[in-house]
């Protein structure tokens, strides 16, 4: 009698599919719990229906991705921790401007111009300019157009 072991070639992989997994089955329930009907349009439980959907369609890639046996494992790189420390410095800079009262507008410049750096631009002075002007343009289309309230700071205050 042969026993023939499965191996998962990606257990990574597949551990992030379960926690995808569960994430959705979670999302799915607590949009079935909510009781709040939208009058008109899309209610809050169509965009968590939405957003479970999108967690599971990420679930399946991860399992797809995890039985797919590797042909060359020589090919795997290492992770760029200069990239995931540059990513780590934008999210913190947008936390702390929001925590701090910078508002919307210096966090998401802070976050567009560090994440950036991290894809290797070097012009960090115009990334922040371009940032600044993306920003306030997402600003005015949330706050003006859609009459959706942003964390304030000073810049906002303007507007």
């Amino acid at each position: 009698m042969t026993i023939k072991i499965s191996r998962i070639p990606n257990r990574p992989a597949a551990v992030v599919a379960v926690i995808l997994f569960a994430v959705a089955t979670i999302t799915y329930w607590d949009a079935s719990q909510m009781t709040v009907q939208a009058t008109y349009g899309m209610s809050a439980s169509a965009a968590s229906y939405f957003v479970a959907l999108l967690f599971a369609v990420l679930a399946l890639g991860h399992i797809v991705s995890a039985f797919r046996p590797d042909e060359d494992e020589s090919e795997a790189e290492g992770a760029d921790w200069k990239a995931v420390g540059w990513i780590a410095l934008a999210l913190a800079g947008l936390i702390a401007a929001i925590w701090f009262g910078g508002g919307f507008i210096l966090g998401s410049t802070l976050l567009f111009a560090f994440t950036a750096r991290a894809f290797g631009r070097k012009a960090l002075l115009k990334d922040i300019c371009l940032g600044a002007v993306m920003s306030v343009l997402i600003f005015l289309l949330f706050n003006k157009l859609l009459t959706l309230a942003l964390p304030l700071g000073p810049l906002e205050r303007l507007f």
